[in-house]
């Protein structure tokens, strides 16, 4: 009897149904990656108008001068997490069922880390000068500052997405090797290229078991330090609504809960486009809504535990900010981030949504929008109302910030679907390892 989730075709079936993501483009596939470079397009025209007028084209102005930049730095960290995650901690723990999205996460983990990366370049007011930031000997004698939570930020992404990419790499050569052997002309050059050599012998499957194994756990520390450290930047601060020793796990897991959604968003399409069915199967995507559910329930008592010592510590500033929070003139902005991240994954309870496709794709894009407002509503709302009332002012996001968002959200997605086209987007190796495959066919 077959186990829940069993994959039971035969390898050479395995291989062509993987290979064939890579064949010629689709007219669905090109509007899709031409739709990611309009917007990216956008996007790149809003920064050179900033760069040209000065960042006061934006809606950053005293007192909130961390908006929607900042707020798009930790909520692209948080999607690269899960990618960590699945590929990882689940191969540590031998879990299964992270076989067939792991390459995905893995791809989305590297491309959010490298969105991500640009927007402390973004919200610099002269990004030509953020070699500043990197701890070097230079002729004016600067040093950077080892006490600032930006400082580690840049140790803790560089680390993160150098640990990634090597990773990510690692575990593609067996799999870029059985495209070369398919492959003919340019695609034939790249693959040998970037197979490194690879020919299946035992003495290379040792080495490489070694190193994916290696670093698996080197990676798992990165999944609760690199966005512990992100949470630091509004933690180490003194400001109402940030100074708090339960950011760092509440930041962890809300990264998990939307990386994890980010990775439906992807796969589910995917699953369709190719006729991936009978690899990403119905089990599959429950056991992601379990995990989705689980650390849905770890936000939702750190949004609580929240009032809870606002309301406790009897400290005014907390307590207005708590108050403010739900019924200030951003107001939307929060229960919009209780709607998605609370209540609409309340849903997943039922088995019949936990089957359901169509609804699963919805949910994630609810979970992401709500994880979006979360940071909006951490980094803008605090800072509209710190301790001084005579300080306290509005935000008013302006057209650049909308416009370099929507951008990000284009970088990203052009780097995926070219990854996509180009190499294999699912792991030909580990499928193979977990296939129930009948004697008769294993020949």
């Amino acid at each position: 009897m077959s186990s829940p989730g069993a994959i039971t075709v035969d390898y050479k079936t395995i291989n062509d149904d993987i290979l064939r993501t890579l064949e010629p483009p689709t007219v669905k596939w090109l509007l899709l990656w031409l739709s990611a470079i309009c917007c990216l397009c956008v996007g790149a025209y809003c920064w050179v108008y900033q760069i040209l007028n000065g960042i006061g084209v934006a809606g950053i102005t005293h007192p909130i001068m961390w908006g929607v930049y900042i707020t798009d730095f930790v909520f692209w960290v948080g999607i690269a997490h899960s990618g960590t995650l699945i590929s990882a901690v689940l191969f540590l723990f031998r879990a299964k069922w992270r076989v067939p999205i792991y390459r995905i996460a893995e791809a989305m983990t590297v491309f959010a880390v490298m969105t991500a990366g640009l927007f402390p370049i973004i919200h610099l007011g002269r990004p030509a000068n953020f070699y500043w930031l990197l701890p070097y000997p230079n002729q004016r004698y600067l040093w950077v500052n080892f006490k600032s939570p930006l400082l580690w930020d840049v140790f803790a992404v560089s680390t993160y997405l150098t640990v990634s990419v090597l990773f990510f790499i690692i575990g593609l050569i067996p799999d870029i090797a059985a495209a070369r052997d398919k492959a003919t002309g340019v695609r034939k050059i790249i693959y040998t290229l970037t197979s490194l050599g690879w020919r299946g012998s035992h003495k290379q499957w040792r080495h490489y078991m070694a190193a994916y194994g290696f670093f698996a756990a080197l990676a798992t520390p990165l999944v609760l330090s690199v966005h512990s450290v992100v949470s630091w930047d509004f933690a180490m601060s003194n400001v109402p609504g940030w100074h708090t020793t339960i950011f760092p796990p509440y930041f962890v897991a809300g990264a998990i809960f939307s990386g994890l959604a980010m990775v439906m968003t992807i796969t589910i399409p995917m699953r369709s486009a190719f006729s991936l069915e009978k690899y990403l199967t119905i089990w599959h995507y429950e056991k992601m809504s379990q995990l989705i559910m689980f650390t849905s329930g770890i936000v939702t008592y750190a949004y609580a535990t929240e009032f809870f010592i606002a309301w406790y510590s009897q400290n005014p500033y907390e307590q207005y900010q708590f108050w403010f929070r739900p019924f200030g003139y951003l107001a939307p902005a929060f229960w919009t981030m209780v709607f998605c991240n609370c209540v609409a994954p309340l849903t997943l309870w039922w088995k019949k949504c936990r089957t359901n496709i169509a609804w699963l794709f919805v949910l994630s894009i609810i979970i992401n929008i709500g994880m979006w407002f979360e940071r909006f509503n951490i980094i803008v709302q605090s800072l509209t109302v710190e301790f001084i009332p005579a300080a306290w002012g509005p935000y008013n996001l302006s057209w650049i910030e909308a416009g370099i968002t929507l951008g990000s959200f284009g970088w990203f997605f052009f780097w995926l679907l070219m990854f996509i086209k180009l190499f294999p987007s699912f792991s030909l190796t580990e499928i193979k390892e977990i296939a129930e495959v009948g004697p008769q066919e294993s020949h």
